[in-house]
């Protein structure tokens, strides 16, 4: 299988939830300079909303309120967008250890310390499900 293959397999059968791809939705925008600049008017339409609170408590309320919810639902997507991509790293290691195991073990059929490092490698594999 050649890499446009494999790509082309990997989007078809990325098993992905709606929930996961409207994150990496929310993620990609994010971390862009415009959402910046939202904040940004945001807040400077904050501070020209004074004039309109007649309680300077009740104006700080609100972009408190506001930043608050902001903040805790930004949090959640970008905590299982960060959470994804490490299970997805890890499952490469996994991979990469595995390949690197099996070459190991093709070769260490006279070398007795290979042979161990192999064993130690194969049980280092899946340890972050262990622990």
């Amino acid at each position: 299988m050649d890499r446009e293959e494999a790509a082309r397999d990997r989007k078809q059968q990325d098993g992905r939830t709606s929930f996961e791809k409207f994150v990496e939705a929310v993620h990609s925008r994010v971390s862009q300079a415009p959402f910046f600049l939202v904040c940004l008017g945001i807040v400077v339409i904050w501070g020209a909303s004074l004039p309109l609170f007649p309680d300077l408590k009740q104006w700080q309320v609100a972009i408190h309120t506001i930043s608050s919810v902001l903040s805790l639902l930004l949090l959640v997507l970008l905590e299982n967008s960060g959470r994804r991509a490490e299970e997805a790293s890890q499952e490469k290691l996994n991979v990469i250890a595995e390949a690197l195991a099996d070459l190991m073990e093709s070769q260490s059929v006279d070398d007795h310390e290979l042979a161990h490092a192999t064993e130690k490698l194969r049980e280092a594999v899946g340890l972050e499900e262990r622990h």
